[in-house]
C-alpha cells in the first residue's frame, strides 16, 4: 500500500464506490497480513518508499510463492532476492508476469514505474566472480527508481583499467563498490571520489578469505574515512542505503525550494 492507493481508496468511499465494509477490509491489514508462516508489511511503502522484499533464503518456493501473490494483489512491486530457479518457477506460476534473473538471483514484477530519483548510482566491482552481488544490487536500485550503471572486473590488480572509468567515478551520487579477495578496491575507489561509497564485501577468495571475512575486515579498516560497509555478500543492502541517501537528499532539496 503507498500513499497513492491510500488516496485512490479513501476518494472512492468519498465518491461512494466503495463500500464501506471493503475500506474497512482493505484498511484492517494495512499494518501486516498474518498468513501463518509470515506477517506480510503491507505499511512499508509508506514508511520507506517502498514494500516488503522477499529473502527467499530459508523459504520454502509455495512460502515464497505465496508470500508474493499477497504483496502483489495490494498493487504493489515485487522484488524478490536469493531466489533459485525452484523458487522462481513457484512465484511464476502464480504470477506469470515476473521476470527471473539468474545472474543475481532475483525475481522482479512492476506494479507501476518507480519514481526515478535524481543522481545516478554507479555499482563497480573488483573481478567478474563478483557480479552475481553487484547484480543484486544493481537490480534492487533500478526497482527502487535509481539511474544505476555498472562497471565489472576493474579490481586493483589492475588499477589501470579502474583509472579508464575516473570520470564515471567521479560524476556518480553514490558507489557501490562489490569487492573479494582482500576487499582493497573500496579504499582505492573511496580515496579518488567525493561522493558516498558502499563497500560490500564478497564471498570471493581462496582459504584465507574466510568466505568473505577478510574483505569484511579489509574495509572495515579502511584508511579513507567514511567508507559505509555492508554485510558479506549483501548487494540488496548497499543498493537500499543508496536510494535512502538519494530519496533524503531530493526530500531536502524539494523542501528547500
Amino acid at each position: 500500500m503507498n500513499e497513492a492507493l491510500l488516496r485512490e481508496l479513501l476518494g472512492r468511499f468519498k465518491r461512494g464506490e466503495l463500500e464501506e465494509r471493503e475500506l474497512v477490509s482493505r484498511l484492517s491489514s494495512l499494518p501486516f497480513e498474518d498468513i501463518s508462516f509470515a506477517r506480510i508489511d503491507h505499511h512499508r511503502e509508506l514508511r520507506w518508499g517502498f514494500p516488503e522484499v522477499i529473502f527467499c533464503q530459508g523459504k520454502t518456493p509455495a512460502q515464497s510463492a505465496a508470500i508474493a501473490q499477497k504483496i502483489v494483489e495490494r498493487g504493489a512491486s515485487l522484488l524478490a532476492t536469493r531466489a533459485d530457479r525452484e523458487t522462481s518457477e513457484a512465484i511464476q506460476s502464480v504470477l506469470p508476469a515476473a521476470a527471473y534473473d539468474e545472474l543475481s538471483r532475483t525475481v522482479t514484477l512492476r506494479a507501476r514505474e518507480p519514481e526515478a530519483l535524481p543522481g545516478k548510482l554507479l555499482i563497480v566491482t573488483a573481478g567478474t566472480s563478483d557480479l552475481p552481488v553487484a547484480g543484486e544490487a544493481a537490480q534492487t536500485g533500478r526497482m527502487l527508481g535509481l539511474d544505476v550503471a555498472t562497471q565489472g572486473d576493474i579490481g586493483v590488480a589492475g588499477i589501470h583499467r579502474l583509472m579508464h572509468y575516473r570520470e564515471q567515478l567521479e560524476t556518480a551520487s553514490v558507489v557501490i563498490v562489490v569487492a573479494g579477495m582482500e576487499g582493497a578496491l573500496a579504499s582505492v575507489v573511496a580515496g579518488l571520489v567525493q561522493s558516498p561509497v558502499i563497500a560490500v564485501p564478497t564471498s570471493v577468495g581462496y582459504g584465507a578469505s574466510f568466505q568473505g571475512l577478510a574483505p569484511l575486515l579489509g574495509m572495515l579498516n579502511s584508511c579513507v574515512p567514511g567508507v559505509a560497509v555492508m554485510n558479506i555478500d549483501n548487494g540488496f543492502g548497499a543498493a537500499f542505503l543508496a536510494f535512502k541517501i538519494l530519496r533524503t537528499a531530493a526530500r531536502i532539496a524539494e523542501a528547500g525550494k
